[in-house]
This record gives structure tokens, C-alpha cells and sequence, in this order.
């Protein structure tokens, strides 16, 4: 049996540049990265803004709804990058910090060994070497060697696995996503979920810095909304009043009047719909996901007749073209607010 043997590709030769080539290839190609890491990665948005700062990737973690950030490097990690991520995972609120790099300096390894030591429990550090190879003339191919990560990382995931501490009442939510998800396979509404034991799923937006969300509300009320949550608060109310302003064409998209909530004291802001429901009752489920699928189609529709197709709203009056209000990015927002 003849094999092919494994040759290594410098990756500049793959991506010339790291902030137009490789960052972007990462946001759209991120599964290799998911399975290195061990957790349920879903990346959302590159260039996030942090301050006057752009961090290269934001994401979450769809186990336990987190914010995860990724910080490249295609060369040496040096001192400059470890003080980015340092700054990028306090200004986002960050859970899952991974540093990216073409090799690791056993100094900068080393940092992140002693900050996964002295940071909180659900704060975890990552430092991720990737190189490229190819065998003859085969495509190059990624890898990505976890170099630096927290203690016994992975006997805490197996722990985790097998503790199954969910509520009875977070399997009623577990197995109806789980059933949502199959129905509204293939609608192109983002990629493959693990259904949570929580009260809500979120879903990407065509707005940047937003999410389309179905939830359980408290009261006996279920909820669809759209959630604006760029990680920054101003950023967040800048964009719910520009959508406020063109309130009366959101609406006529819609089909039906909204619920404008600016959630004072919280970060987010919402514009939300609401029917009465309650995950215990079951026999009306198929119903209730009926009313989710509907109102997210209505969702989508109303928002393509506010923006401009770019991810950014256009306002009142103004023409075509028109340079957007509230341009944002999207992050994976903690959900405090919503219980049952």
C-alpha cells in the first residue's frame, strides 16, 4: 500500500493577507477550530468593534450561551496580541478567550497557562497553533493544535456530560427546540444548533448586532422578537432608535404592531410579539411552533424593508444609498433577562 506523506505549507502562501484573507476564511470555515477547541462554536461576526479597537472574530458558545472571542495571529505570538486579548475579553464580557497563531512562544504559553490559574472558573483561555499541510498535490489543509488551555479541560467536559444536571423542566425546553430545529431545517436561518435546556434559542439577523429569537416568556407568554445586543449599550440604543424611527414601515412589513422595549437598566433593547404559551403544554407545541416559524419569516420580511442589504438600517426619507444609522456587529449576548 502506497501513502502519501504530509508536507507543510508556510500559511502566508494560503492567506496572503491575515485581516482580509484569513480572518474572513476563519468566520465562514470554523468547524476545525470548533472540534480543537471541544466546544459548541458558532463564530458570528469579524472586525467586532471594542472601543476604538477592532477584535477579529466574536462568537458564542452554544452550550451555555457565552461569548467567545478569537484574536489571530499569522506569525509568533508577541507581547502586543497578549495585551489585545486581555483588553478585547474585558470590553466584550468574554468567557472563551482563543489566541491564534502560527507558533506559540513558550513565554506567551506560559501567560496563558497562569491566567486560566488565576481567572475565574468560567473563563478559559486557549492558546491555538495553526499550520497548514497538504499531501502531493492534494488541497492544503488546516490544523489546529491546542497549545495552551485550561486544567484538566477535558476531564471538566466529560464531567459535564455525564453530571446531565438539567431540570425537568430544561428537558421540556431541550426536547421542543429540538423539535423546532427540525422543522425549520433547510429554511437557511444558521447553522446546525445543539438544542439548549433553556427557555430561548437565538438565530443570526440580517441587521448587524441583532438576533431573531423565540422564547418562553414569564407570564404564560411565549415571545418572538428581534434582539439588539452589539455588546455595547449606546450602540444598542442608537440602533433601537433608528429602527423606532422607521417604526411605521417595520410594522406595515411586519403585518402587525410591535412591542418597542428598551429594557432601561439592561444592556439590550428589544422589538417583540407575544401569544400566550407555556412549554408545559405540550399538546399545544406544534402550534406554538407555527407561531415562531410565522413571525420569523414576518421578522425577515420587515427587516429588509428598513435596511439597506448590508446589514445596517437606512433612515426615514433617506434615499437609496444613504449612509446607515447604528452600524454595528453582531455578539452572542447573555440573556439574563429572559425567564420563565
Amino acid at each position: 500500500m502506497e501513502l502519501g506523506r504530509l508536507v507543510p505549507v508556510p500559511p502566508r502562501e494560503v492567506w496572503t493577507s491575515e485581516a482580509h484573507d484569513f480572518t474572513p476564511w476563519l468566520l465562514a470555515n470554523y468547524e476545525s477550530l470548533r472540534e480543537a477547541l471541544g466546544i459548541d462554536l458558532e463564530l458570528s461576526a469579524a472586525e467586532h468593534r471594542v472601543g476604538e479597537f477592532s477584535l477579529d472574530l466574536i462568537g458564542r458558545d452554544l452550550g451555555n450561551n457565552t461569548v467567545v472571542i478569537v484574536e489571530n495571529q499569522l506569525e509568533a505570538t508577541d507581547h502586543g496580541h497578549l495585551g489585545q486579548i486581555l483588553t478585547y475579553a474585558a470590553g466584550t464580557g468574554a468567557s472563551t478567550i482563543v489566541w491564534l497563531a502560527t507558533s506559540f512562544r513558550e513565554e506567551h504559553r506560559q501567560a496563558l497557562d497562569w491566567l486560566n490559574q488565576r481567572t475565574a472558573e468560567d473563563v478559559h483561555f486557549f492558546g491555538v497553533q495553526v499550520s497548514v499541510v497538504k499531501i502531493g498535490e492534494s488541497p492544503p489543509a488546516p490544523l489546529f493544535e491546542v497549545v495552551a488551555k485550561p486544567n484538566d479541560w477535558q476531564k471538566r467536559l466529560r464531567t459535564a456530560t455525564r453530571a446531565g444536571t438539567v431540570s425537568p423542566r430544561g428537558e421540556l425546553y431541550r426536547d421542543f427546540w429540538s423539535r423546532y430545529l427540525k422543522r425549520i431545517s433547510g429554511r437557511g436561518w444558521g447553522r446546525r444548533q445543539t438544542p439548549p435546556p433553556a427557555n430561548w434559542m437565538d438565530f443570526p439577523s440580517p441587521i448587524s448586532g441583532t438576533r431573531i429569537n423565540p422564547s418562553f416568556a414569564a407570564g404564560g407568554r411565549i415571545r418572538h422578537e428581534l434582539y439588539l445586543d452589539s455588546g455595547d449599550g449606546e450602540n444598542n440604543l442608537e440602533l433601537f432608535e433608528a429602527i423606532l424611527q422607521r417604526r411605521e414601515a417595520f410594522e406595515a412589513a411586519y403585518g402587525c404592531p410591535l412591542e418597542f422595549e428598551e429594557l432601561p437598566g439592561k444592556r439590550a433593547c428589544r422589538i417583540s410579539e407575544y401569544a400566550e404559551g407555556a412549554i408545559d403544554k405540550a399538546d399545544d407545541w406544534d402550534s406554538y411552533m407555527d407561531w415562531f416559524i410565522d413571525a420569523a419569516e414576518r421578522m425577515r420580511v420587515a427587516i429588509a424593508a428598513i435596511s439597506n442589504g448590508a446589514g445596517s438600517i437606512v433612515a426615514a426619507g433617506s434615499m437609496e444609498g444613504a449612509a446607515p444609522i447604528g452600524e454595528t456587529t453582531v455578539t452572542a449576548a447573555r440573556r439574563s433577562d429572559l425567564t420563565s
